[in-house]
């Protein structure tokens, strides 16, 4: 991911290698990672098992905010697409037992990468 794309806040996939050692602590017995999304701090992680948001918060990031999603939990998703005047794509998860849907504001491109890992995991 680019210093730039960073600071514009555009998310980009990021080698699962570069975050393994990181999640190893909190990844079940099998799990393993598919893809990693990352903008600046907080990343989409896909993994064989659940989609994990993980939200780092404060100044120093030392905070951590873990929200894990099994994929069979999640009864449908929704992505509206940025357009030319508005830089801001927005996600929205649906999650059974919850009347809700889950809000994630994303960058320009993110959404196409994050739209198709929901849909393999989903549909496969």
């Amino acid at each position: 991911m680019g210093f730039l794309d960073a600071l514009l806040g555009n998310a980009s996939e990021v080698d699962k290698s570069e975050v393994a050692e990181e999640l190893a602590p909190i990844l079940a017995e099998n799990e393993q990672i598919d893809r990693v999304y990352k903008l600046i701090r907080d990343m989409y992680v896909f993994t064989n098992k659940r989609l994990l948001l993980i939200d780092k918060q404060g100044v120093t990031g030392r905070k951590v905010e873990y929200h894990s999603i099994p994929y069979r939990a999640i009864t449908q998703f929704k992505v509206e697409t940025a357009g030319h005047f508005d830089m801001d794509a927005e996600l929205r998860i649906w999650i059974s037992g919850s009347s809700e849907p889950l809000k994630k504001e994303l960058k320009k491109n993110t959404a196409v990468g994050i739209q198709r890992s929901l849909a393999n995991w989903m549909f496969n």
